[in-house]
């Protein structure tokens, strides 16, 4: 596994139940790191961790190099605001990009900013990497499998 690849994605708010996010993380050995904190009708924290397969890594930097987000600046993206902030940091080879903008609720939002393409590169990708995880993190941890 090479030591130049690194992921990590944050999307929350502070409201009237606390500070509410969800976060992930692939670093370079494979780790998958995630957390959800909604503190709605006093849930707990979810936190996993779970390693994955040199192939899922490959994948995922096929996915990041194809959505061409590296070239991608986030200056004339909506700032964080009230509704809360997304963050991404992405780490590949020598090339080290972090975005935060505001939260995204539809394509409505994407398209009525001041950089519709790079906001909408950026939506589709955490849309497909959350995907992922979600997907990861229920198959590895599911109780009784189908």
């Amino acid at each position: 596994m090479s030591a130049d690849f690194y992921i990590r994605y944050y999307v929350g708010h502070k409201g009237k139940f606390g500070h509410e996010f969800l976060e992930f993380e692939f670093r370079p050995d494979g780790k998958l790191r995630y957390a959800n904190n909604s503190n709605y009708k006093n849930d707990t924290m979810i936190r996993k961790e779970v390693y994955v397969h040199n192939c899922v890594m490959d994948e995922l930097k096929r996915i990041i190099v194809d959505s061409e987000i590296m070239q991608e600046d986030d200056a004339l993206w909506p700032p964080s605001d009230r509704i809360g902030r997304q963050e991404l940091e992405i780490v590949i080879n020598d090339e080290h990009i972090s975005f935060a903008t505001s939260k995204t609720g539809s394509l409505v939002d994407v398209s009525q900013s001041k950089d519709p393409d790079g906001l909408r590169c950026f939506y589709y990708l955490v849309q497909d990497l959350k995907c992922l995880v979600f997907s990861l993190i229920g198959m590895h941890f599911k109780i009784k499998p189908i």
